[in-house]
């Protein structure tokens, strides 16, 4: 078993999958890197990606279907990445935003950052979301500039119980030495949560997890890796795959 827990390949809906056959080209790529279980994290950002629950959930069904009919013996289920903001305040409260699944009681939400920082007072957000029963998944901080450049920047996120995930292809240099170094550092340092792909597209951001989960065998070992990649993700995403 292998669990991708951050990819865009929801057909139509960010900047991920154009349309369904790159979704379904990308779900072959999936099966082929050995990825058994994809939890899909379409985009919530106000104002650029208008994404809800309700046309997340539609567009999955279509997804699904997709698969079965092209043969693709892949587990999908959806969540989002939501961008980090006042709005996701307003989601807890009214209960629209979709969770990855739960940790620890709490349900696990997919936060993301601004590439170029961490927002001033972004924790005093995550504390909020945690005191509220949400527990704050922080996608790619390795690849956050503020965090490239201090990685005591993350230091209150983790003190607070924080979840991060770093993305697979980061610790084979995809996305450049200084990403890569930090990448190493948070799975060194046992403050990486999960790996994930975070996979948009056909042409160089493909759903990949086994080269960066060799990748973090060769940094922490085998078991270390695999809890990584397969441990972790399942016991957070494992409700979304249960039978209905």
């Amino acid at each position: 078993m292998a669990v991708d827990l951050h990819n865009h390949l929801l057909p139509g809906i960010d900047d991920g999958a154009e349309d369904m056959a790159e979704a379904l080209a990308l779900a072959r790529l999936a099966v082929a890197d050995g990825i058994t279980h994809l939890l899909c994290t379409p985009h919530i950002h106000p104002g650029l990606y208008d994404n809800t629950a309700e046309g997340i959930a539609a567009t999955l069904d279509a997804y699904r279907a997709a698969l079965a009919d092209a043969g693709i013996a892949l587990a999908v289920a959806a969540a989002a990445e939501v961008r980090f903001g006042l709005e996701v305040m307003t989601g807890v409260q009214q209960g629209t935003l979709p969770f990855l699944g739960e940790w620890k009681g709490q349900s696990v939400l997919l936060l993301e950052f601004p590439h170029t920082e961490v927002p001033f007072g972004a924790e005093r957000l995550t504390d909020w979301l945690i005191q509220n029963g949400v527990r704050p998944m922080i996608a790619h901080p390795e690849r956050n500039r503020d965090i490239i450049n201090d990685v005591g920047r993350l230091g209150p996120f983790l003190s607070q119980g924080c979840l991060t995930q770093v993305t697979a292809s980061a610790l084979t240099g995809q996305f450049g030495p200084a990403s890569q170094h930090r990448a190493e550092q948070l799975v060194i340092d046992g403050q990486a949560t999960c790996l994930a792909s975070d996979a948009h597209n056909t042409r160089n951001r493909v759903p990949c997890l086994s080269r960066g989960t060799e990748a973090a065998a060769l940094l922490v070992g085998r078991e270390a890796a695999q809890t990584l990649s397969q441990d972790n993700p399942w016991r957070i995403v494992e409700r979304a795959f249960a039978p209905a």
